[in-house]
């Protein structure tokens, strides 16, 4: 798949106005989105990742629009489980409601600049080793053994290197001073702790870059692709921070279907790999394949995951019924 400059930057220029936008649109008015509101932004970004994908399927063939389709509804999953950890961000740096747009929109930028490096990179080892396609699933399998073995308990924020440096070099203040990243105390230019959330927000999203890129590149080896299905998944993130934060719960089953993919997308790699050191004889898996089994497994995940909680919820009011019941 050849990808002319012009196009790079045509799409790069598109999406970074959509960015701008939604930061203008952010700036405007700070405040939690309606539910409503996220709806349709979440609608609208899906919508925009499809009608995407379908030009990827009718001007590069049916083959590159499902490696689209495949590592989006991938990466778009991941992000989902990645909520999980902006919630308990949010609530560690106790960051104001009304600001909590602002620093996810550019914690969410960070996070996009920074996996452009790293899918550049990426790409330039895959190209020139094919053996990093055994470390590649090997790694995969071991997040998936991870994810299972953890049972989908609840994760814990702890800071990372680059956020502690940060923290270390940079004086900061105790108190936010509204959406400023920097204000002055006693003549004295000090951070604040939207910055430190900012930041946070952006790093821990590269960390979890690190099961992502080995992921879709499992999926498909064009740069382009694995960008814009990054970007796509990206998008949408804020929004759907505030659509499903409810809902982030009742998903209790979701680290189990993430860990399937991913455990499926690393032998694929491995399998892969095989084949291209001469190993004719194992069988290689075709793109629609993939597409079935990752949205197969996490349609069954969601389902289970709703009447799971749902059986839990009805429980819950039986037995606090049946105590009210007995109190004389």
């Amino acid at each position: 798949m050849t990808i002319p400059g012009w196009l790079w930057i045509a799409t790069i220029a598109g999406l970074l106005a959509l960015l701008a936008f939604d930061f203008w649109l952010v700036s405007r008015n700070p405040r939690d989105p309606s539910l409503k509101e996220s709806a349709a932004w979440v609608s609208f970004y899906v919508a925009l990742a499809v009608l995407f994908g379908i030009g990827v399927m009718t001007l590069g063939g049916s083959r590159y629009g499902g490696e689209f389709f495949a590592g989006w509804i991938t990466e778009y999953s991941l992000s989902i489980d990645n909520l999980f950890i902006f919630v308990l961000i949010m609530t560690r740096f106790s960051v104001p409601r009304q600001y909590r747009q602002k620093v996810l929109l550019i914690g969410i930028v960070l996070a996009l600049i920074m996996r452009g490096v790293f899918i550049a990179l990426g790409a330039g080892m895959v190209a020139r080793f094919n053996w990093i396609f055994y470390i590649f699933g090997a790694f995969l399998l071991y997040t998936a053994w991870k994810l299972i073995k953890d049972n989908g308990g609840e994760e814990e924020f702890s800071e990372n290197a680059a956020l502690r440096t940060v923290r270390r070099v940079l004086p900061t203040s105790p108190d936010y001073h509204g959406a400023a990243m920097t204000t002055r105390i006693d003549g004295r230019r000090v951070v604040t702790p939207m910055l430190i959330v900012m930041v946070a927000i952006g790093t821990t999203d590269l960390l979890f870059a690190v099961d992502s890129i080995p992921a879709i590149f499992g999926l498909t080896k064009e740069p382009y692709l694995v960008f814009t299905a990054n970007a796509f998944a990206l998008m949408g993130l804020r929004q759907l921070f505030f659509l499903i934060g409810g809902l982030l719960d009742r998903l209790i089953y979701l680290s189990k279907g993430l860990a399937i993919v991913l455990a499926f997308i690393g032998a694929k790699l491995i399998l892969e790999a095989l084949h291209h050191q001469g190993v004719h004889w194992v069988p290689t898996i075709p793109i629609t394949v993939s597409l079935l089994v990752i949205v197969g497994t996490l349609t069954i995940t969601a389902v289970a995951s709703l009447l799971k909680s749902r059986q839990q919820a009805r429980a819950d009011n039986e037995v606090s019924a049946t105590d009210e019941a007995e109190v004389p």
